[in-house]
């Protein structure tokens, strides 16, 4: 049996009627497309009061009390006041970190004490914090690829002898006064290569290119360091710079070749002076050592000489005194002495003369009493 037929003409299996909009299996059939055409958009009101029951449904009591109609009840609104005061609450409280410092400002003016890492509170809006890092940074200036692709042009810089050369130097720098690091400068980070920049072309303008490659490398970085300073705090940056290290010194790359030409002969030049020095040094050595022994043998002659002169002179008078005592003998006995020395190493024959010696044969053989003499005398 067609489903249209049953209960007296009900259309539908659930006893809905063809022509009955209250039709389907709760009381309520499918509902068509409305005349006009196209599906309408929800009722905003609806949407509302469904969302308001809602809402009551999950406070306590249901949202039933003190106003009838619906109506928000003081309890609903007590606690949207509660919530409104703690998110005003939360808003107030602030984080400084440990490598950062707050500076509070009341309507825009700092205040003189500084927030310390750690929980503070302000009232807002009427207050404020502005935070600034304190610990160290670096910045790099004239970094350049040794291969000849160039990062940056800022290491170019004309020396005091004209020459090109190529500074690639590093700033180390952090926050001293952070009031005049907030809001005395702005962008201080370009502020201190800027300033660094131009004081490094100022003491490299006044220097050699040989100071700046080996000979005053360090001294020039200090010197550059100063200028820094000073001109920061010429401008209330609140900046301290803590080294400046000049990282590497070359010429440009379409000159470096001849460059390291030149520089590979002043370190010949160098050696070969090293070299002269070092033989100069050896000769000048030996030759006042020979000096020096010279006027030791010298001196030493001379004590010698003098020494024995007074010796001399002493047994001279020793002499000469006992000649005034007895000066017959005392000649008697030099002339023995020199008598002596003077035919100590002869060979001599000694004969008496009167009457021992009248029996002397005329003729003697001397050559054999010589050796006789010698042959005893050994």
């Amino acid at each position: 049996m067609p489903w249209n037929n049953q209960n007296g003409g009900s259309g539908g299996p659930w006893g809905g009627g063809g022509n009955d909009n209250n039709g389907g299996p709760w009381g309520q059939g499918p509902k068509g497309p409305k005349k006009g055409g196209g599906n309408q958009p929800p009722d905003l009101e609806d949407i509302i009061r469904k969302g308001q029951e809602q809402l009551k449904s999950m406070l306590p009591g249901g949202g039933r009390g003190g106003q009838s109609g619906g109506g928000m009840t003081p309890g609903f609104l007590g606690l949207i006041g509660l919530g409104l005061v703690g998110l005003y609450g939360f808003s107030c409280f602030y984080q400084i970190q440990a490598d950062e410092v707050g500076v509070e400002l009341l309507f825009g003016k700092p205040k003189a004490e500084l927030a310390e890492p750690g929980p503070h509170w302000v009232w807002r809006p009427f207050e404020t914090v502005e935070r600034a890092r304190i610990v160290e940074n670096q910045i790099n200036i004239g970094a350049t690829n040794r291969n000849g692709s160039v990062q940056s042009s800022e290491g170019f810089m004309l020396s005091g002898d004209q020459n090109i050369v190529d500074v690639a130097f590093s700033v180390l720098w952090s926050v001293n006064e952070p009031k005049s690091f907030l809001f005395e400068v702005s962008e201080p980070a370009e502020l201190v290569q800027q300033v660094a920049e131009s004081a490094m072309r100022e003491v490299v303008g006044r220097s050699t290119a040989q100071a700046i490659f080996r000979d005053n490398r360090a001294g020039i970085g200090e010197e550059v360091r100063t200028i820094t300073q000073s001109t920061l705090d010429a401008y209330s940056a609140g900046i301290r710079i803590n080294a400046l290290n000049i990282e590497d010194v070359a010429p440009p790359q379409p000159v470096a070749e001849a460059f390291e030409e030149v520089q590979r002969a002043e370190q010949d030049e160098d050696r070969f002076i090293e070299e002269a020095n070092k033989y100069s040094n050896e000769k000048l050595g030996a030759a006042r050592g020979q000096a020096a022994q010279i006027r030791e043998e010298a001196a030493g002659y001379k004590s010698r000489v003098v020494q024995e002169a007074t010796g001399e002179a002493q047994r001279f008078l020793s002499v000469y005194e006992q000649y005034k005592i007895a000066p017959e003998v005392t000649r008697e006995r030099l002339y023995l002495e020199t008598m002596e020395s003077v035919l100590k190493g002869a060979n001599k024959v000694i004969l008496e003369g009167g009457k021992e010696g009248s029996g002397v044969v005329p003729y003697l053989p001397l050559p054999q009493l010589q050796s006789t003499q010698g042959g005893a005398s050994k």
